[in-house]
């Protein structure tokens, strides 16, 4: 993909033309981002309050007897979204899905131990472990490089 920035004092607003032959799954994408205009805020709840979550705090989210936690140095905390709905607006860059019940922040993860067969263990740096279901290891391999 090209990207084009054209400063031009003319516009008191920015304004944003795609060019592309057809909408593809990215075109899509960055539509959706662009017309985000709130930004999503997670909050979770744990002891009886609700507390804002910054996105670079989360270490992994995932659902358990059809609730949704978020996992973050301070704990565990029960959150109101569904997986497919923290996917959408959490960073694509940071944050990967690993089974149909779990993302995690590929920024908190300290190794990934490929020595089981036919999947990958993640080790935290919290030093707490997960596994990537076989469903999605070709996946994690390719974001890995392997």
């Amino acid at each position: 993909m090209q990207v084009e920035v054209q400063i031009d004092a003319s516009h008191t607003e920015p304004k944003i033309i795609i060019l592309t032959a057809s909408v593809t799954e990215e075109v899509d994408a960055i539509l959706k981002k662009l017309s985000d205009n709130i930004p999503q805020i997670i909050s979770g709840s744990r002891d009886g309050k609700i507390e804002i979550l910054e996105q670079a705090d989360l270490i992994r989210l995932y659902a358990n007897a059809g609730k949704v936690f978020a996992v973050t140095e301070k704990g565990e905390y029960a959150l109101r979204l569904r997986l497919y709905e923290l996917e959408e607006c959490l960073d694509a860059h940071c944050f990967v899905r690993i089974s149909n019940s779990e993302i995690i922040n590929l920024r908190k993860v300290d190794h990934f131990d490929l020595s089981f067969t036919g999947t990958i263990c993640v080790k935290f740096a919290n030093h707490t472990t997960t596994y990537v279901s076989r469903r999605y290891v070709s996946k994690i391999k390719k974001i890995l490089g392997i």
